[in-house]
C-alpha cells in the first residue's frame, strides 16, 4: 500500500478553496490527487503521469469522488503546452518526486534492488532506453559520471569497473545480478553500513528517465503558470532534486544582488515570488513510513 509522504502539509500549503484549479504533476496512485479533488468540488484537477498502470488505478479512485479532473498521459516536462491548451492560469501545482511504493514493490519494473527482475526502471514503458542499456552499453567513464553525480557514490569508480568487467563475461540481465556486482565492488565495512546498491539504482533510474533535467524545465515552466496568490509545493527525496528546487526558488524570490543595498527597492525589481515553507516530515511520520525519512517539502507563492 502506497502512503503519500507529507500529505497533510502539502495539501494545506496549496491553500485550496472550492473553486481551485490545481495541477498534480505526479499523479501516481492518486494519493495526493484524491485528497485535492475532495476539497475542490467546483474547481478542476489536471494530473500528469506516464505510467499506464498507475493511471488505470488512479482513475478508478478519482471517479468515486467526482468527475472534475483530467488525467494527462505524458511526462510533466510538457506541463506548459498541455496546461496552456486547457486553461490560462492555475491556483496551485504539486510535485511529489518520489517513486511510488507500488512501482518499487512490483518487482517486474526493476526499480528495487531487493527483488529479482529484468533491468528496466522506465517510468514510461514505451521509451527505448532502459536500465539494461545503461548497465551493458555505457562506457566506463559515463558510468562513473552517472554514479558520482546522480548517486553521490564515493566508490563510483570501483563499482563501474566491477560492472564493465562482469559484462565482458556475459550481459548483466537482472536487478539481483547487478546488486551482487555492486556489493562485491565496495569494501566490506562500507557494505555493512548501507546497501551500496541503493545509490547506484537511484543514479541509473535518474539517467533512464532524465529526471533532473525534466524536473528543472517543468519547475521553471510551473512558475509561469500560477496566478497571483498561487502556490507550488515540491516534495523531494534526495539532495540533487532538492538543490535544483532550492536554487530556482531562491533566484525568483530574491532582489537582484546589485540592488540589495538600496534603501528603497524600485517596484519593478521587487521579487515576484515569496518562499513560504521548507519542512521535513515529523518523527511520527518517519516511524510510520520509513520511506519518508529523506523527504523535504518546499513551497513558493506568486506575489505579482
Amino acid at each position: 500500500m502506497h502512503e503519500s509522504v507529507l500529505l497533510t502539509e502539502s495539501i494545506n500549503y496549496l491553500n485550496l478553496n472550492k473553486k481551485s484549479i490545481i495541477v498534480d504533476c505526479t499523479l501516481g496512485y492518486a494519493g495526493h490527487s484524491s485528497h485535492i479533488l475532495k476539497q475542490i468540488p467546483n474547481g478542476f484537477l489536471y494530473a500528469f503521469d506516464q505510467d499506464k498502470e498507475a493511471i488505470k488505478e488512479a482513475d478508478k479512485k478519482l471517479k468515486q469522488i467526482n468527475n472534475n479532473y483530467e488525467i494527462i498521459n505524458t511526462n510533466f516536462v510538457n506541463i506548459k503546452q498541455e496546461i496552456k491548451k486547457r486553461t490560462n492560469e492555475v491556483d496551485g501545482i504539486l510535485f511529489d518526486l518520489g517513486v511510488s511504493s507500488p512501482q518499487l514493490d512490483e518487482s517486474k519494473r526493476g526499480f528495487s534492488f531487493h527483488k529479482d527482475a529484468k533491468l528496466d526502471m522506465r517510468m514510461d514503458q514505451s521509451q527505448s532506453l532502459s536500465a539494461y542499456e545503461v548497465v551493458n552499453n555505457y562506457d566506463l567513464n559515463k558510468l562513473i559520471h552517472i554514479f558520482k553525480n546522480y548517486g553521490e557514490e564515493k566508490y563510483a569508480q570501483s563499482i563501474a569497473k566491477g560492472i564493465t568487467k562482469q559484462r565482458q563475461i556475459k550481459p548483466i540481465e537482472t536487478t539481483l545480478e547487478l546488486s551482487e556486482i555492486i556489493k562485491n565492488s565496495v569494501p566490506e565495512k562500507y557494505r555493512r553500513i548501507n546497501h551500496p546498491a541503493r545509490k547506484i539504482f537511484q543514479a541509473i533510474r535518474i539517467e533512464v528517465n532524465d529526471e533532473l533535467n525534466v524536473f528543472e524545465i517543468a519547475l521553471k515552466d510551473s512558475l509561469q503558470l500560477i496566478k497571483k496568490g498561487g502556490r507550488i509545493c515540491v516534495i523531494t527525496f534526495h539532495s540533487l532534486e532538492d538543490r535544483i528546487c532550492k536554487q530556482i526558488f531562491k533566484e525568483v524570490s530574491s532582489i537582484p544582488k546589485e540592488l540589495q543595498n538600496l534603501p528603497v527597492i524600485p517596484k519593478q525589481y521587487e521579487p515576484k515570488y515569496k518562499i513560504i515553507a521548507n519542512i521535513k516530515p515529523t518523527e511520527e511520520e518517519i516511524n510510520k513510513n520509513h520511506r519518508s525519512r529523506s523527504a523535504r517539502l518546499r513551497v513558493i507563492e506568486r506575489r505579482a
